[in-house]
């Protein structure tokens, strides 16, 4: 394998990490700082108050975004493996 196609595979699986990543954690950092906000201004400082909306955000984001990211995924390995076979003698 040419050293060149090695990066370019990695370089893409990093890539869609990130790119499938995204739109959990974007939903995350949002419920978190409105949660962070609703517990300042009311002077609630209970550890499941965070943890649980968080949660259950991520969760509702997932379910979702599952059918984007698993066409993003299939389409990485399809295109991995006929990269792959183009190597082959």
């Amino acid at each position: 394998m040419p050293q060149g196609l090695a990066i370019e595979l990695a370089r893409d699986a990093i890539m869609l990490a990130i790119l499938i990543s995204a739109p959990l954690l974007t939903v995350a950092i949002g419920v978190g700082v409105l949660v962070s906000i609703i517990q300042t201004v009311t002077q609630i400082q209970e550890q499941t108050l965070s943890f649980v909306p968080k949660l259950l955000s991520v969760a509702i984001a997932f379910l979702v975004s599952l059918s984007w990211m698993l066409q993003q995924m299939t389409t990485y390995a399809v295109n991995l493996f006929v990269s792959l076979a183009g190597l082959a003698p």
